[in-house]
C-alpha cells in the first residue's frame, strides 16, 4: 500500500484533500449541537426532576439567575434602571417567568429567577445579545448585571483556542527543523497532520450532527488528533529519511517505511483506539462519546499516516533534504553512539536504574492518595467574567437566598404516593431532621406541590457548591437525614438540582472507574501479546503504564487541587479534579503512552529478529528510536501544553495532564524502566507457552 500511494502522490493528495473539502462542508451543513448535559436514569436527581416536572411542570422550567449588584448604595436606589431591566426580561421570548427581586441586606445586591420553555443550552450563545439588551437599563444606571445558575451554559464566552494551536504548532514546527535539520522534511508531518486533523473535525461535526457531543469533545479531537498525527508521520519520515541515506530508491524506501513502520503505527492507533472506546463501558454516555470523537481524530490521523504520508514522501522523494538548516541526521549515528553507550550503561547497572526510577514515579504518585473529585463551579471561571461576576456578589453578600451555597442549593423532593401519615406531619419530621443537620444555612419551609402528591423544600449549604463540605452534606443527606427522617411514613426523598445531579455524577464516575481500567488493561494485554508473542512484555507494559498513569494523576492533584499552579495556569483558586476528568485521563494516557512503548519494543523486537543478543538488540532499539521519540515526546508535550491556556479548565486539566504523562512515559518510562527491566528479563521477554504461540495469530511489528 505504501508503495502504490508513492506511484501515484498527486492523486492519493488530491483525494484526500477532497476529502478534507467534504468533511469540513458537511459539518457546517450538519450544523452540530454540542451539550454537557449528563443523564442518569434512575438516579435521585433524575427522578426528582421528573415527579416536579409530572406535578407542578412550572417548577421543573430550567431556569438561571440574573444578579444586580452596586458598589455603593442600593441597587433600588439606582433609579428605574432595575425595574425596567426586569420587565424587558418577562418580554424575552421563551421566558415563562421571571421572580420577584431577592435583595441582599444591605441592598447593594439583589437577584431574579428567569425561567424558560425549553432548556437553556438550547437558546444558543446568541441569546445572551437578547438578555444584554433588557438588561441595559440597569447597566446605564450604573448597577452591575451578571448571569448565573445555568445561564452560564450560555454565557460563558465560547473557548478560543486558535492562539494556543498557533504556538503549539509553531514549537512543532521549530522541533521538526532541529530534527531533521530540512525544511521539506520538517513540513511534511506538519502538512500532513493539519490535513488529517482538518478531516477528522469535519467528521466529528458530522456525527455530532446525530450523537450529542460535549462541549470539550472538538478541543479534546482537535489536541490529541494533531498530537499523534504529528508524531505518526514523524516516525514515517524518518525511516524513510534513513533508509534513503542508506541508498534505497525511492519507492522501495516508502514500501519499507510502511511496512516496518506502518504497522508499528497501525497497532498504536488501534490501542489508543481500544482504549478510547473503552469509555463507553462506563455506561455514561457522554463520557462514552468524549471517547469516539477523540477515537475518530487518532483513526484518521492514523489512515493519514499509512496512504497521505506515503504520498507525499513518494512526491518529495530523494529531495526531501533539500533546503537544509544543518547537517541532516535520521534514525542514527552509529554502533558506538551515545544511545549504545547509555543502554551499557544500564546493562552493568539494571537494578539501580529501575529502583530509581519506580522511586521517582512513586514520589510523583503521592498526592494521588488525595485525589478529590467534584464539579468545578462558576467560580473558577475568569475573574471579570459575568458568570464570575454573579458567582461573587451572590457568595459575597449576606441574607436569606445570598452566601456561598446559594451559587448551588439543593432541592429536596418528597414523593407522598404511598404516604402512611399526613402531608403535614410529613412536612415536620423533614424540617425537624434538616433543621438538626449541620452544613446547611438556610432551608424553606416545606410546601405542597399545586396538586398535593409532592412536598418541597429548597436546602442552601454554607458552603459554595465545588467544595468538599457541600460534596459532606450531599452524602449526609442522601445517605442519613432523608432516610432517616422519613423511615416509617411511607414517602420517599430525592434530592435534585444542578449541584445534586453533579454530584451523583461523581459518585457514580467513581464507582465505576475500576471497570474502565480494568477493561483497559485486559484489552491492551491481549493486543501486545499478539503482537509482541510474549505474556512478560505486555505484563511490564502494563504495569508501567499503570505506573505512569498514577503519577500524572498525582502531579494533576497537585497543581489543580493544592493550587500549585494557580498563578501560572491563570486561574484564582484550588479546584478539585473534574469527574470525568480521572477516567478520560486513563484512557488517553494509556493509549498515548504505550504508543512509544510499542515503537522502541518494535525496534528491539526487530533487531533480535535479525539474531543480536539481548544487550544489543535493546541498545540497537534506543539508537533507532532514540531521537525520533524524543522529538515525538517534544511535539506532542508542546501541543498539549499549548491548550492549557484554555478557559475552559476541564481542557486545561486534561492537556497538562496529558503533556505531564508523556513527559513522564518518554524520560522516565522508555529510559530507565524499560531498558532497566529489558535487561534483568533477558530471554525471558519474549516468553510464551508453545500451545499459546500456536494458537495466537500472526501480525509482526
Amino acid at each position: 500500500m505504501g508503495a502504490f500511494c508513492a506511484r501515484h502522490p498527486l492523486s492519493v493528495i488530491a483525494v484526500w484533500l477532497l476529502v478534507l473539502a467534504a468533511a469540513l462542508l458537511g459539518d457546517k451543513a450538519v450544523g452540530a449541537t454540542y451539550s454537557d448535559e449528563v443523564s442518569l436514569p434512575g438516579s435521585h436527581t433524575q427522578t426528582g426532576a421528573g415527579l416536579l416536572e409530572a406535578s407542578d411542570p412550572a417548577l421543573a422550567d430550567p431556569n438561571g439567575k440574573v444578579v444586580f449588584h452596586v458598589d455603593s448604595g442600593t441597587v433600588s436606589g439606582h433609579g428605574d434602571g432595575l425595574d425596567t431591566s426586569l420587565n424587558r426580561l418577562r418580554d424575552l421570548p421563551r421566558v415563562t417567568a421571571v421572580s420577584e427581586p431577592v435583595t441582599s441586606t444591605d441592598g447593594a445586591t439583589a437577584y431574579v429567577t428567569v425561567s424558560f420553555d425549553e432548556d437553556i443550552k438550547s437558546l444558543g450563545s446568541t441569546y445572551v445579545d437578547r438578555l444584554d439588551d433588557a438588561t441595559a437599563p440597569a447597566l446605564h444606571a450604573g448597577i452591575g448585571v451578571g448571569y448565573g445558575g445555568d445561564l452560564h451554559d450560555i454565557a460563558r464566552a465560547p473557548a478560543n483556542d486558535v492562539a494556543g494551536e498557533a504556538v503549539g504548532i509553531g514549537t512543532a514546527l521549530v522541533v521538526l527543523l532541529l530534527a531533521f535539520g530540512s525544511v521539506a522534511a520538517a513540513l511534511m508531518p506538519l502538512a500532513t497532520a493539519l490535513i488529517s486533523v482538518g478531516v477528522g473535525m469535519g467528521v466529528v461535526g458530522i456525527v455530532a450532527g446525530t450523537l450529542t457531543f460535549a462541549t470539550s469533545a472538538p478541543t479534546l479531537a482537535l489536541m490529541i488528533g494533531l498530537g499523534v498525527g504529528i508524531d505518526y508521520a514523524l516516525f514515517l519520515t524518518t525511516r524513510f529519511r534513513q533508509d534513503v541515506m542508506d541508498g534505497y530508491d525511492t519507492e522501495t524506501a516508502v514500501g519499507r517505511t510502511a511496512a516496518g513502520s506502518g504497522k508499528a503505527v497501525l497497532v498504536a492507533a488501534l490501542t489508543v483506539a481500544v482504549a478510547l472506546l473503552s469509555l463507553y463501558a462506563c455506561g455514561l454516555s457522554m463520557i462514552g462519546r468524549l471517547g469516539l470523537a477523540a477515537t475518530i481524530a487518532v483513526l484518521i490521523t492514523a489512515l493519514a499516516a499509512l496512504t497521505l504520508v506515503p504520498a507525499a514522501l513518494g512526491l518529495v522523494g530523494h529531495r526531501v533534504d533539500r533546503l537544509k538548516v544543518r547537517r541532516p541526521v535520521a534514525e542514527t549515528a552509529g554502533d558506538d553512539d551515545g544511545w549504545h553507550r547509555y543502554a551499557r550503561l544500564v546493562a552493568r547497572r539494571p537494578k539501580t536504574f529501575l529502583t530509581a526510577g519506580l522511586t521517582l514515579v512513586v514520589l510523583c504518585a503521592i498526592p494521588l492518595f488525595s485525589l478529590r473529585l467534584g464539579h468545578i463551579d462558576d467560580g473558577a471561571d475568569p475573574a471579570g467574567s459575568t458568570t464570575r461576576h454573579a458567582y461573587d456578589w451572590m457568595a459575597e453578600a449576606d441574607g436569606d437566598g445570598f452566601g456561598p451555597g446559594a451559587n448551588g442549593p439543593f432541592t429536596v423532593v418528597v414523593d407522598l404516593k404511598g404516604a402512611t401519615r399526613s402531608a403535614d406531619q410529613v412536612a415536620d419530621r423533614l424540617a425537624d431532621a434538616l433543621a438538626k443537620t449541620g452544613g446547611i444555612a438556610r432551608v424553606t419551609p416545606p410546601r405542597p406541590s399545586h396538586d398535593g402528591k409532592l412536598l418541597v423544600t429548597t436546602v442552601t449549604p454554607t458552603t459554595g457548591p465545588q467544595t468538599a463540605e457541600t460534596g459532606d452534606l450531599f452524602e449526609t443527606l442522601t445517605g442519613h437525614t432523608l432516610p432517616d427522617a422519613l423511615a416509617d411514613t411511607g414517602t420517599h426523598a430525592h434530592l435534585t438540582g444542578s449541584t445534586a445531579g453533579q454530584l451523583e455524577f461523581r459518585d457514580t464516575v467513581t464507582e465505576r472507574l475500576p471497570v474502565i481500567i480494568g477493561l483497559v488493561l485486559v484489552c491492551a494485554f491481549l493486543l501486545l501479546m499478539v503482537v509482541f508473542r510474549s505474556l512478560v512484555i505486555p505484563l511490564k507494559a502494563v504495569v508501567l503504564n499503570l505506573l505512569t498513569t498514577g503519577a500524572s494523576y498525582g502531579i494533576l492533584v497537585a497543581v489543580f487541587q493544592w493550587g500549585w499552579g494557580d498563578r501560572l495556569l491563570g486561574m484564582s483558586e484550588p479546584v478539585p479534579i473534574e469527574s470525568y476528568v480521572p477516567m478520560m485521563m486513563f484512557a488517553i494516557v494509556f493509549g498515548l503512552s504505550m504508543d512509544y512503548e510499542i515503537f522502541l519494543l518494535s525496534r528491539i523486537a526487530e533487531e533480535r529478529h535479525a539474531g543480536h543478543d539481548n544487550q544489543k538488540a535493546v541498545g540497537k532499539g534506543l539508537s533507532l528510536t532514540g531521537r525520533v521519540i524524543t522529538c515525538a515526546a517534544l511535539i506532542m508535550t508542546a501541543v498539549f501544553l499549548s491548550f492549557t491556556g484554555s478557559p475552559t479548565v476541564v481542557v486545561k486539566m486534561l492537556a497538562l495532564g496529558l503533556a505531564i504523562s508523556v513527559i513522564l512515559d518518554a524520560t522516565v518510562v522508555r529510559l530507565v524502566l524499560v531498558p532497566s527491566l529489558m535487561f534483568l528479563f533477558g530471554r525471558a521477554n519474549w516468553w510464551l507457552p508453545a500451545w499459546l504461540d500456536r494458537r495466537l495469530p500472526h501480525v509482526s511489528v
